[in-house]
């Protein structure tokens, strides 16, 4: 494909607003503009996307692996590759590969096998997501809990050091963590997430004040509301944090999912929480029919992709396209503040997007100017 590109006759999603029969114009990795056909360049090489929707690029904040590769229990380089590859076919141009309640060992492979990647990525790696350690044991969900503890800030400084900027975001219950952890974690700029906890709606109006601006899947793992104890989803549902939800219709209902948005607005995000069959590890992820459990029964991660959870958002819970595609794309870009300009289709950004024809299947998705 030439370093100049015309995507035209295309109906274009730029994250505001819908533009008609417009052409999208891409100079390396970069929009150039949005323009009319005849307003095309004469050196560009122009792609005829007539019937085709163009949308920014998904990106996934939380997912463990793809294709047999749990990269959440067995950190690797291929594992890395394999959810690129994957996510890339599905529309998906940006993730953080995320890691659960494991040894010390296991976080320090992550962190080592992100490096190595970060040379090889297409551009649709964002980092890692730590959820876990430090979480509740009172609220463990499928992450064991003997490897549950508290956070002592040697090990965290020694792990965000050692990243060298990998580690984006740590999922943790903020009410058993000191403040001196919580601290060094927004001075480095990581989205500090509360999830896995058991916090009352006091302590979490206490963390919500105090620079925690983002809570992991809501409804799930966490107490639920009480009229005498509202707890922390009343807490997020006050604050209004950056919240993510896993539209899977099995997670939570989408019932649910339609109230959490109409309550949240634009705070709330999709993740799909993916994970893949294996044997291997702590996380021995069954699949069953439409789901992925541990061999006691315990619900575990899902099995939806980015686009899979839009397509739910608009056929279950009544929120237009528009804004489910924010959901995926816009609202995660915001949250983890990405340096490459991304969830909008505006001149300046990085050119990552993905096609949808009208039976809503993706057809094309671009990254950093390529189409994969």
């Amino acid at each position: 494909m030439s370093s100049r590109t015309a995507f035209s006759n295309a109906r274009i999603f730029t994250g505001d607003e819908i533009l008609l029969h417009k052409t999208l114009l891409i100079e390396g990795d970069k929009i150039k503009a949005i323009v009319d056909f005849e307003e095309i360049p004469a050196d560009y090489q122009v792609i005829d996307f007539s019937d085709l929707t163009i949308a920014p690029g998904l990106i996934d904040l939380q997912i463990y692996g793809s294709g047999g590769q749990l990269f959440g229990g067995k950190p690797t380089v291929e594992a890395l590759l394999q959810m690129e590859t994957d996510f890339l076919s599905q529309g998906c141009t940006g993730f953080l590969a995320t890691v659960g309640t494991n040894s010390s060992g296991i976080v320090l492979q992550a962190i080592e096998s992100a490096k190595i990647y970060r040379k090889k990525t297409k551009g649709a790696f964002l980092g890692l997501h730590l959820e876990g350690p430090f979480l509740n044991p009172k609220r463990s969900g499928a992450h064991p809990k003997e490897y549950i503890r508290k956070a002592s800030l040697t090990e965290v400084k020694n792990w965000i050091e050692l990243s060298k900027g990998e580690i984006r975001m740590i999922t943790i219950a903020p009410e058993l963590q000191d403040a001196e952890v919580i601290d060094y974690l927004l001075s480095q700029n990581i989205v500090v997430s509360a999830g896995h906890s058991d916090a009352t709606y006091t302590e979490a109006e206490k963390f919500f004040n105090s620079g925690i601006h983002a809570a992991t899947h809501l409804f799930n793992a966490m107490p639920q509301i009480h009229h005498r104890e509202p707890g922390l989803v009343a807490a997020i549902l006050k604050y209004k944090p950056f919240t993510s939800i896993i539209a899977d219709g099995i997670h939570i209902s989408f019932p649910v999912l339609e109230l959490a948005k109409r309550e949240l607005g634009n705070k709330l995000f999709l993740i799909t929480d993916a994970v893949t069959e294996t044997t291997e590890g702590l996380y021995p992820h069954v699949f069953n029919h439409d789901r992925y459990s541990m061999p006691d029964g315990t619900l575990s991660g899902s099995c939806l992709t980015m686009w899979k959870a839009v397509k739910n958002c608009v056929e279950y819970a009544g929120i237009s396209t528009d804004e489910a595609l924010r959901m995926a794309s816009t609202y995660p870009s915001q949250l983890i503040k990405t340096d490459k300009r991304q969830g909008y289709i505006k001149p300046g950004f990085r050119a990552d997007f993905f096609a949808f024809d009208t039976k809503l299947n993706v057809q094309n998705t671009c990254i950093a100017g390529v189409l994969d």
